[in-house]
């Protein structure tokens, strides 16, 4: 009997990015990119994509436009969110997106190596790890990793934020997921002499954004 779902891939996007495409953008043609791409996906209006195809085209090599810091949070598929496909893009995850020694040295294989034009530091509304943070949790391993982001969690409160200084008050939680993308931009442009000189050439954009569970919608800190 024939399956009425139907295995014909006409019209289907199966093309990955070459090389010769990527290096042709600048990074600003790739923030564009993925600001529209956000914009096709909150409007439910995505790309269709022969990820078979793809899987193929993109075995024998990659030249992905961007490297996107995310945090590990499951509603966050970064690939999807700003409509990409198989070979678009670099993604790092770790709990409460922050930099380390190793992050620093993806993003500099991906951009000063394999060429992306951009750094997304991709933050979260009702981030897990920030609230921990903020409640200064400690359980195993947990406890070292929440210490990278308790910067944030002090410059907010220390700046005489009103209402608690809890994961109760979303108001501060948010403050505190902003503040978090933004210290962690800085020292990427701190601890990676590297990036920091691509970027001031102007081969390399180095960004922020917060990603809203309730609508998908990423807002670009500019």
């Amino acid at each position: 009997m024939k399956s009425p779902i139907s295995t014909d891939h006409e019209g289907l996007i199966d093309k990955v990015l070459t090389k010769e495409e990527r290096d042709k953008l600048t990074p600003e043609d790739v923030v564009a990119e993925l600001k529209a791409g956000n914009g096709r996906f909150v409007a439910g209006d995505v790309t269709i994509r022969n990820h078979k195809a793809q899987i193929r085209k993109a075995a024998a090599g990659q030249s992905p436009k961007a490297i996107i810091l995310s945090c590990v949070d499951s509603r966050v598929p970064v690939e999807d969110v700003f409509d990409r496909g198989i070979g678009d893009l670099f993604v790092a995850r770790v709990a409460g997106n922050f930099i380390n020694v190793d992050m620093l040295g993806s993003m500099e294989f991906a951009c000063h190596v394999a060429g992306a034009k951009l750094i997304l530091v991709l933050g979260h509304e009702h981030c897990g790890a920030i609230k921990s943070a903020v409640d200064r949790v400690e359980l195993g391993n947990i406890t070292g990793m929440l210490s990278s982001l308790l910067p944030a969690v002090d410059e907010v409160a220390n700046e005489g934020f009103e209402g608690e200084h809890t994961s109760a008050n979303e108001d501060f939680v948010h403050a505190v997921c902003e503040r978090n993308v933004r210290l962690n931009i800085a020292r990427v442009r701190a601890e990676s002499p590297l990036l920091g000189e691509m970027e001031r050439e102007g081969k390399l954009a180095i960004r922020g954004g917060l990603y809203d569970l309730d609508t998908g919608k990423v807002t670009f800190l500019e």
